[in-house]
């Protein structure tokens, strides 16, 4: 365990990934976010990378190489009957993410799917159904929950030390030229900005304040008809609400806030991933939470390895009801910006 003391009675405990248990990983799909997970959990993590599924040959064989894997299959039939695969990552549009993971579920294989974890929440409902039936663990890759500076943040929040928390804000964009071939454009694979980047200030809102009891949303559609930039308003019962952005279209400064009665917490950009944070209080006290984080992408794979060596189904820390109310503000989003994907 690493320990992390704040100033005042707030001590922070996060387990390092090398701690938790070894597991054998799959690859489904040869990408960039693939490539920066296998990158954490062969330096950061107990765990064996044994296999990469993909369907392009050359694409799978580059990726192993690059990656010490000792297996290429060729397909993702291959990939979930692999019986050195203890559990499979996917990491394939969100478009694909259903087919995926119950492709893994039916083979019996513990599953881990990047966020955003379905197109909808319907999907999502079927997906963590399959897994229930079959006794397998799942989990949403939203790697944020696990980080250490978010560990910190909500026990400082927890402590009352800011008082009651009445606005949480946070933004995501990044500047991508508009390209109809590129997945963030493509209707098809279910691009847009919400679910590639507005998942994290939603879900960061959501783990917080859990699920809103109202959502207020305004965008703009690309030329391809995905979102391009999304504001959004969540409220919850009694007086707090979320305040969060994303966009296409520029690099906006990945900060969020969490405003308190007595105090507030500024998370330095990019929330998201590894960072740091200070607390300024209304007495004028203030401190900042500093702790260095070399490979974010292992702390997820570490609270899959410690699930899985439990026999749980599910994360304590990432619940399947979690990755089903965001879906259904993710949704409702959607409705009201006027995004509607192929087959839905």
């Amino acid at each position: 365990m690493s320990d992390v003391a704040l100033p005042g009675p707030v001590p922070v405990s996060v387990p390092d990934p090398a701690s938790a248990p070894p597991v054998r990983w799959g690859i489904l799909g040869a990408g960039a976010i693939a490539g920066s997970f296998a990158t954490a959990v062969a330096s950061s993590t107990r765990a064996q990378l044994v296999a990469v599924g993909s369907r392009d040959r050359v694409r799978g064989e580059r990726f192993a190489t690059a990656h010490g894997i000792p297996t290429t299959h060729i397909g993702y039939d291959a990939l979930v009957a692999d019986d050195h695969v203890d559990v499979v990552y996917v990491a394939t549009p969100h478009s694909e993410h259903r087919e995926h993971a119950l492709l893994a579920i039916e083979a019996g294989k513990h599953v881990l799917v990047e966020k955003a974890f379905t197109r909808n929440v319907a999907e999502a409902r079927e997906v963590f159904d399959a897994a229930r039936a079959a006794g397998t663990f799942v989990m949403e890759a939203m790697w944020t929950r696990h980080l250490p500076h978010v560990a910190a943040l909500r026990q400082v929040v927890a402590s009352g030390v800011i008082g009651e928390v009445v606005n949480v804000s946070a933004d995501h964009g990044q500047r991508f030229e508009e390209d109809p071939s590129h997945r963030l454009f493509a209707p098809g694979l279910a691009g847009g900005a919400l679910l590639d980047l507005g998942v994290y200030p939603v879900a960061f809102a959501h783990d917080l304040l859990g699920a809103p009891s109202s959502v207020t949303a305004v965008g703009d559609l690309t030329g391809t008809g995905v979102d391009g930039q999304v504001s959004m308003v969540l409220g919850y019962e009694g007086r707090a609400q979320a305040t969060l952005s994303t966009t296409l279209w520029s690099q906006t400064p990945t900060v969020a806030m969490i405003s308190g009665t007595l105090g507030r917490i500024e998370v330095a950009g990019s929330f998201y991933a590894p960072s740091s944070f200070r607390v300024s209080l209304r007495d004028g006290t203030s401190w900042e939470y500093v702790r260095p984080v070399a490979h974010g992408l292992a702390y997820e794979a570490a609270e899959v390895a410690r699930c899985v060596s439990a026999g749980l189904t599910e994360s304590p820390r990432m619940t399947r009801q979690d990755s089903l109310d965001v879906m259904a503000t993710l949704d409702e989003v959607r409705r009201q910006v006027g995004v509607v994907y192929p087959g839905e």
